[in-house]
């Protein structure tokens, strides 16, 4: 049982990151219909930045600080330089872009950062915590805390502030949006920073864990639009449902059948997804409900 709840908490722990990533995703979905491949670069960016400037000298939490702003920041750029363009009404073409973009974004990382890994400090010191014989880092308390308030806090945006109503209504119906006064150019903006901060976010809370490095982006890509397609895409709750299933089963497979196999359950959720579940499990679950 000791064994079971071990895995069991190594798998909430990814699959919390994933649920991060994942948000990304669905935010930027919910606001364009098309899907930011660029996402996991982005988690590579709030990583990289927050390492490379600690290892520079600077505290961590104005690190942490400048690497989620800055991380936003690009990724606003990003949306107004390469999306906007070419992008308006035509979600194929916002998805091709944001493939270009990433690579873009690996090799510029590749130059400024360097070909090795970067370490970043805990956010708090201490010994780890014994949950029902499971034992937990500290740091992944703080993986866990995080996700929640980010969940928290998007549910807010979405349900109580115009900000976020602007975001459905664009999402819902851009024409209607603009015709009522939303400036559907600033919600596609905003999105693009959003799911960048969060991203962001999950790199700086799982570096001290694992490293990081430039070309960490890629599979954090895959695993976190596992997530948001098993969740089903443009639901924030789903999407992190999405994403602990996916931790915790790579976890189980890690632990009871080869760690080798653990990378390529995202793959096969996906795939499965897609072929028989493509508009997500948790809002088959919903409707089913209904």
């Amino acid at each position: 049982m000791a064994e079971f709840l071990q895995f069991l908490v190594a798998g909430l722990k990814s699959g919390s990151v994933y649920a991060l990533v994942a948000l990304g995703f669905t935010i930027v979905y919910a606001a364009t219909g098309a899907i930011n491949f660029a996402q996991g670069e982005f988690f590579m960016l709030g990583g990289m930045v927050g390492a490379w400037l600690t290892h520079a000298g600077l505290p961590l939490p104005a690190a942490a600080l400048i690497a989620i702003i800055g991380t936003a920041g690009f990724a606003a750029l990003f949306e107004v330089l390469a999306i906007r363009p070419v992008g308006s009404g035509d979600p194929l073409r916002i998805i091709m872009v944001t493939i270009g973009g990433s690579v873009l974004i690996r090799q510029l990382s590749l130059h400024v950062f360097g070909p090795n890994e970067l370490t970043l400090p805990a956010f708090s010191d201490g010994a780890s915590v014994s949950i029902f014989g499971a034992v937990v880092e500290r740091q992944v308390i703080w993986i866990w805390a995080i996700t929640a308030v980010a969940v928290a806090a998007l549910v807010l945006l979405y349900g109580k502030t115009s900000f976020g109503l602007g975001m459905r209504s664009t999402a819902l119906n851009a024409d209607a949006a603009r015709l009522v006064g939303i400036d559907t150019r600033t919600m596609g903006t905003a999105s693009f920073a959003l799911a960048a901060a969060l991203g962001a976010v999950a790199g700086l809370a799982v570096a001290p864990l694992t490293q990081t490095a430039f070309d960490v982006g890629a599979v954090m890509s895959v695993k976190g639009f596992a997530a948001a397609i098993l969740g089903g895409l443009g639901n924030p709750m789903a999407a992190v449902g999405g994403g602990l299933v996916i931790g915790v089963l790579e976890s189980l497979t890690a632990g009871y059948i080869n760690p080798l196999y653990k990378d390529g359950v995202a793959f096969i959720v996906l795939l499965g997804v897609l072929f028989i579940r493509p508009q997500g499990l948790f809002a088959v679950l919903r409707r089913e409900k209904a």
